[in-house]
């Protein structure tokens, strides 16, 4: 390469990052839809939304609104999290394990898990291992299945309240240096009371989705507007952890159309402007790729097998994904012509987004992992390819909306891992014949 004068072309990010996004695409189109037609989707079968409907978990959504649901859920933290904390080991195994991990593992995944789950009644994986193994297979996937959840919500509880909470210098408040933390947290609140609204006028007001969805982004805005100039509220993580353990408490029984449909389809604009606006700042700034492709073996973090595979999990493939597809997108979806987009696609976006943060990390690389946490790793790489096409007087605004997205995405999942939490426990103490309805005595308070 060097010798026909390319060295500079292949070090460029903006090719890594449109090489993958062919990649991707090509595997959506030829081996997505080859497992779609393989284990035969039918578009004429009525879906556990229809069938099951209750108003409150098995609710029909459009297309686009439980994509932004799957999509905010499954994503979170973690491919930011996992790709940038992976490069020690170079940019090229990162790079090869979320394509290859996302088209082969992740994407496949996701989607059966969704197509198993549609298959027997939109029910978790763990009740569909009970018909397929039997009952103790079940309730040793759920304990375990649980246990995972209740660290999940624990961590991502953690991370909210950090990005909300106000700093204390000697006890007393630092209002600036908590200042980007309180716009956060107003902008949070008002996403909330915003959506509750769209899901009242869309849901029972039968609004049109289109003009809904076009006034909700505008909503966005303004919120962001709002909280970016106005942010009363300074709390320390204490308070802000009770906060947000009493709000999933409520938002995982509440009907997902009143909150966790609008809310997760609203915020799904915000990640995706961010991608949008990452993918721009990378092509047009088209930085060095800096990152050695590939260091050694052996890092900090462990041995490259099986550390990478580990370390990146949601930008190739995370267990995780196959609670949500099996909790609440299997009981969402409108017809099953929908699973391939949501769940197989939207896991190939997950994967877009992986690769966007291994060019963040690379870009800012000078002989050294970058300092700061993945997402401000993140934040930064995106905002500084921003600045310099432009917009280098906005460099300290695109760094909040970022933290702001990533702090929206860990919300999304933990009142989604609250829900999938409740599922869970319910079918733990039924039988496959039985709903929390048919339960009696102590097992009815239970479910």
């Amino acid at each position: 390469v060097e010798s026909r004068g390319l060295g500079d072309v292949y070090k460029r990010q903006a090719v890594l990052l449109i090489i993958s996004i062919a990649i991707l695409l090509i595997g959506y189109i030829f081996y997505g839809r080859w497992l779609s037609k393989k284990w035969g989707v039918d578009p004429n079968k009525a879906t556990p939304a229809h069938t099951m409907e209750d108003g409150v978990d098995y609710v029909p959504a459009k297309a686009p609104v439980l994509m932004g649901h799957h999509f905010s859920s499954i994503a979170g933290a973690g491919p930011i999290n996992g790709p940038i904390q992976a490069a020690v080991f170079g940019w090229v195994p990162v790079a090869l394990w979320v394509l290859i991990g996302g088209i082969f593992f992740g994407g496949v995944h996701d989607f059966g898990a969704l197509f198993a789950s549609i298959r027997h009644k939109g029910e978790s994986i763990g009740e569909v291992i009970g018909d397929a193994i039997g009952a103790k297979a079940k309730k040793l996937f759920i304990t375990f299945a649980y246990l995972t959840l209740i660290l999940v919500v624990a961590a991502f509880a953690s991370i909210v309240a950090n990005t909300f909470k106000a700093t204390y210098v000697d006890g007393v408040l630092d209002k600036a240096a908590s200042a980007a933390n309180a716009s956060t947290a107003i902008i949070s609140i008002m996403f909330i009371l915003m959506a509750i609204l769209f899901g009242f006028f869309v849901y029972r007001r039968n609004a049109p989705l289109g003009i809904s969805t076009i006034i909700g982004v505008i909503g966005i805005v303004v919120c962001m507007i709002i909280g970016l100039n106005w942010h009363p509220i300074y709390l320390n993580y204490t308070v802000w952890m009770i906060i947000v353990g009493l709000y999933i408490g409520v938002a995982s029984v509440t009907p997902v159309w009143i909150l966790l449909q609008p809310r997760d389809y609203l915020c799904s604009f915000l990640l995706y402007g961010v991608i949008g606006a990452a993918i721009a700042g990378i092509v047009m700034a088209n930085p060095n790729l800096s990152l050695p492709g590939f260091t050694t073996f052996e890092t900090s973090i462990g041995y490259l097998f099986p550390a990478l595979s580990i370390t990146v999990a949601c930008g190739a493939i995370s267990g995780f994904h196959s609670l949500v597809a099996s909790g609440t997108t299997s009981k969402q979806i409108d017809n099953e012509r929908h699973m391939l987009p949501i769940a197989y696609g939207g896991m190939l976006i997950e994967c877009v987004l992986g690769i966007i943060a291994l060019i963040c990390v690379g870009m800012l690389y000078s002989g050294g992992m970058p300092s700061g946490t993945p997402t401000q790793v993140f934040a930064q790489g995106i905002s500084s390819m921003l600045s310099s096409v432009g917009l280098e007087n906005y460099e300290t605004v695109t760094y909040s909306l970022v933290i702001l997205a990533v702090s929206a995405f860990a919300l999304t999942s933990l009142d989604t891992a609250t829900r999938l939490a409740r599922f869970m426990f319910q079918e733990f103490f039924l039988r496959s014949d039985e709903s929390p309805k048919d339960a009696v005595g102590v097992k009815r308070v239970l479910t």
